[in-house]
């Protein structure tokens, strides 16, 4: 299994070739490339050719002996009711889809649009948004990946749910979507419990043909910490999550979006962050394929 993480740590502190030898020296096979700042008017990927600089970039990959196999698009994608902001945001999302196709990327996540409603509403909103996608991605040989998303009651304080934030709301948009040449699920497993929906159980109810993709990082269930498993304080169940990935046959790669955890490390100990990130991945993923054998 592909052990991977996102490149928005490091790509922030070093020039793309250094941070690209870092994953590599760390123990990754492989990095997921976060567009996050194309929201930005001053974002450079706004503008740039996607042949020209996706492939500059992967030869650097390649160079390092890395190579990208997943990515993420700039988010939100969509603000409803929010004109100026999506006049110019899906179009940025579909320059994301490009860059990524050239990289060499497997799947590009592409969040899905909360509004005010919920329901049927909300999925034609949605529908509508990713079949404009829908060519692009199937034009860059790039899946689209539907992710679960939360939200936050600001009056009472806490996280509760939003848009396809149950296992159960991703098959449903995956299946209504139709079209598996276009679209993958992405399950983001510290998602899962913030809105009272346990990662084992989501795995499950998704199966393999539906699940293509994770973002992989704890939390203590009340906040989306975005840090390596185990991490102190931290209480999702890594053996109930590598039991369920391992029966359902799960074909996709293990990526971590925990780069809070590297926060806490400056230039010149981020390596051995990323080290005993690699080591816990590579822990679980074994506990993967024991569940996947019944060893």
């Amino acid at each position: 299994m592909i052990l991977s993480t996102q490149t928005d740590n490091l790509f922030r502190r070093f020039p793309p070739e250094e941070a690209l030898s870092i994953f590599a020296e760390a123990g990754f096979d492989a990095v997921d490339y976060s567009m996050f700042d194309m929201t930005s008017d001053s974002c450079p990927l706004n503008t740039v050719d996607p042949e020209a600089f996706g492939l500059g970039l992967r030869k650097k990959a390649e160079a390092a002996g890395i190579f990208f196999n997943q990515a993420h698009a700039p988010f939100p994608c969509m603000r409803y009711g929010d004109e100026e902001w999506n006049a110019k945001i899906p179009g940025r999302v579909a320059q994301s889809i490009r860059i990524a196709g050239v990289l060499g990327a497997k799947a590009i996540v592409v969040h899905p649009v909360a509004c005010p409603f919920q329901g049927e509403e909300q999925k034609e909103v949605n529908f509508k948004f990713y079949r404009t996608l829908e060519p692009v991605a199937l034009e860059y040989g790039i899946k689209i990946a539907i992710e679960n998303m939360w939200g936050y009651d600001g009056r009472r304080g806490y996280i509760m749910p939003n848009v396809c934030s149950f296992g159960a709301d991703l098959a449903e948009y995956y299946d209504g979507l139709a079209n598996p040449k276009a679209y993958t699920v992405c399950l983001d497993l510290g998602h899962c419990g913030l809105v009272g929906d346990e990662p084992d159980a989501a795995i499950r109810v998704l199966g393999k043909d539906r699940l293509g993709a994770l973002h992989v990082h704890d939390n203590n269930y009340r906040e989306d910490s975005h840090t390596v498993p185990y991490d102190y304080g931290m209480k999702m169940n890594w053996d109930a999550i590598t039991r369920a990935l391992g029966e359902i046959g799960y074909e996709g790669d293990f990526t971590f979006e925990a780069d809070n955890f590297l926060v806490r490390f400056d230039a010149e100990t981020v390596s051995a962050g990323l080290k005993y990130m690699a080591d816990i991945g590579r822990r679980l993923i074994k506990k993967i394929e024991a569940a996947r054998t019944g060893a």
